[in-house]
C-alpha cells in the first residue's frame, strides 16, 4: 500500500453487506460483514445505539499480531462501551502486512456508511486498539488521512506495539524479568512483517513514519510498569510535534493496567474507573471531524 494512496475510497466501493447480528447477552452481539475482495469478517458489537448520536469505535483487540482474539479484546470494548461509546470490535486477519490493515480501512470505511442505523444520526468515527491493535489502529488512521475518507474524531491508542526493534527500556526491563521466556513482541513482529522491506512502510510501522501531521487528535495510555511504555510516549510526543492534539495517560503502577490487558479475556480491569474516566474525557472533548 502506498502511502500517498490517492482518495478513492468511497462509499459505492464499500458496498458489503452484513448478516443479521446475533445477541450473546449483557449488551453484546456478533454480525459477519462481507467486505468487497475479503472473506467475510466477524464484528463484536457492544454498547446502545443513542438517537442523538455519540462515538463509535472500530476496535482492533491486542495479541503481538501472532494471537488473540475478540474474547481478548473484550475488557478494552466493554471499557469503551462503558464511556459511552458504541464499539465495533473486529476479528481481524491476523495474516503479515498489508491484509490487516486493508481489512480494517475497508470496515472503518463499512462502519462510516453504517454509522446512522449504529450509532445514531451524529454519531463521529474514532478507531481504537491496544497492543497489535494499536499499531493496527494508528495505521488506518493514517490510511483514513491519506485517503480523505472517512473523517475521524479521534484515535485511542493503549500500549500500542509501535517498534519493531524492541530495543526501548522498559521492553528491555520486561524481557529481562521473564529471561527464560522467547521475546514475544519479537516473534510477533517477525509474524507481521512477512518482507524486510515491510518494516520501512509507514502503515507497517506507524511509529517511524516521516508523514506525522494531519492525523486526529489521538489518547495514548501506558502504564508504568508497561513493556510497551516508551514506544506508545515516543510516537505520542512525535504526534505532538507534528502538530496534532495528543493526551498522555501513564497508569500509575498500583492501578494494574498491564495485568490487565494480559487477562483481556476475563473482561475486568481493577483500574476501570480511572480508565473510563480519562475515556470519556477525551471522547467527549474530541471535536468533531469535518465531513
Amino acid at each position: 500500500m502506498s502511502p500517498r494512496t490517492p482518495a478513492t475510497a468511497t462509499d459505492d466501493r464499500i458496498a458489503s453487506s452484513a448478516n443479521p447480528s446475533q445477541e450473546l447477552g449483557e449488551g453484546e452481539r456478533e454480525m459477519e460483514v462481507k467486505l468487497p475482495g475479503h472473506e467475510p469478517v466477524l464484528v463484536r458489537l457492544y454498547g446502545e445505539r443513542k438517537a442523538a448520536g455519540g462515538p463509535l469505535v472500530l476496535h482492533f483487540h491486542g495479541g503481538t499480531f501472532a494471537c488473540g482474539d475478540l474474547d481478548d479484546g473484550r475488557m478494552v470494548a466493554r471499557l469503551l462501551a462503558e464511556s459511552g461509546a458504541v464499539v465495533a470490535s473486529l476479528a481481524y486477519p491476523q495474516k503479515p502486512f498489508p491484509e490487516p490493515i486493508e481489512v480494517g480501512y475497508d470496515m472503518l470505511a463499512w462502519l462510516y456508511k453504517s454509522r446512522v442505523k449504529l450509532a445514531g444520526k451524529d454519531s463521529h468515527m474514532y478507531l481504537a486498539g491496544e497492543e497489535a491493535g494499536g499499531n493496527l489502529a494508528a495505521a488506518v488512521a493514517m490510511i483514513a488521512r491519506d485517503r480523505g475518507h472517512p473523517p475521524l474524531a479521534g484515535q485511542l491508542l493503549l500500549s500500542p506495539m509501535l517498534d519493531p526493534c524492541t530495543g526501548s527500556a522498559s521492553l528491555r526491563e520486561a524481557r529481562d524479568a521473564d529471561a527464560d521466556s522467547p521475546c514475544k513482541w519479537a516473534a510477533g513482529w517477525a509474524k507481521y512483517l512477512g518482507k524486510l522491506a515491510d518494516a520501512m512502510h509507514p502503515y507497517a510501522v506507524p511509529g517511524t513514519s516521516l508523514r506525522l501531521s494531519r492525523l486526529a487528535p489521538t489518547l495514548v495510555m501506558v502504564g508504568q510498569d508497561d513493556a510497551l511504555r516508551d514506544e506508545g510516549l515516543a510516537y505520542a510526543h512525535r504526534l505532538r510535534s507534528a502538530g496534532n492534539a495528543v493526551t498522555e495517560v501513564v497508569l500509575p503502577s498500583s492501578a494494574g493496567w498491564e495485568d490487565s490487558l494480559a487477562q483481556g479475556a476475563s473482561g475486568e480491569c481493577p483500574c476501570g474507573l480511572a480508565v473510563k474516566q480519562h475515556l470519556r474525557t477525551f471522547l467527549s472533548a474530541a471535536p468533531p471531524p469535518a465531513d
